[in-house]
C-alpha cells in the first residue's frame, strides 16, 4: 500500500490544502492529512479543533485519513508505514524553504522520498496567515476556506482580534 503523508499547521484549512490532498488521492491509496504541533507556532485552533475541521473538511475524499502529532516529522512518516511526504507549493519562496526541509530529512532518513506538488492557480494566493489577516479586518473569506467551516473560522478569528 502506498501511504502519503501530508503534514502541516492547517490553522486553518484552506481551499488550497483541499487541493493538494484531493490530488494526492489520486496517487496514493492512502493519504494522511497530519495536524503537525510546531512549538514555535501560537496556533488560533487547538490541535484537537484542526483534527476535527480538517476531518470536517474531507469528508469527500475517500481514502483520506486525519492525523496528528509532534516530533520528527521522518519519525511520524516511518510509524505510518510509508517513506513518502507530500508537500503544497504555492510560490519559489515556498519551493527554496520545503526544498532545504526535504535535504535535510533525506540526510537523516536516505529512504524518505518528499513530493513537491503545485498547488492549482485558483489556490496559489491563499495562506493561512492571509485568511486570519483579511478576516480580522472583516474582509470575505468564501472561496478561501472550505464553506463547512467558513462561519467558524471568522468567529474564532474575531474572537481573538
Amino acid at each position: 500500500m502506498r501511504i502519503g503523508v501530508c503534514p502541516g499547521s492547517f490553522d486553518p484549512v484552506s481551499n488550497g490544502h483541499l487541493d493538494i490532498f484531493l490530488r494526492s488521492s489520486k496517487m496514493f491509496d492512502l493519504v494522511i492529512a497530519a495536524v503537525f504541533h510546531n512549538p514555535n507556532k501560537k496556533p488560533l485552533f487547538t490541535m484537537e479543533e484542526r483534527v476535527d475541521m480538517l476531518t470536517l473538511a474531507t469528508q469527500g475524499i475517500p481514502n483520506i485519513k486525519v492525523d496528528s502529532f509532534s516530533g520528527l516529522l521522518n519519525d511520524y512518516v516511518r510509524r505510518q508505514n510509508s517513506t513518502f511526504i507530500v508537500r503544497g507549493l504555492r510560490a519559489l519562496s515556498d519551493f527554496e524553504y520545503e526544498f532545504q526541509r526535504a535535504l535535510l530529512i533525506k540526510k537523516i532518513d536516505p529512504d524518505m522520498e518528499t513530493i513537491f506538488m503545485m498547488t492549482s492557480s485558483d489556490y496559489s494566493f491563499i495562506s493561512s496567515s492571509g485568511i486570519k489577516e483579511l478576516a480580522r479586518f472583516g474582509g470575505p473569506i468564501t472561496g478561501l476556506v472550505p464553506a463547512c467551516l467558513e462561519e467558524k473560522i471568522v468567529k474564532r478569528i474575531r474572537e481573538k482580534s
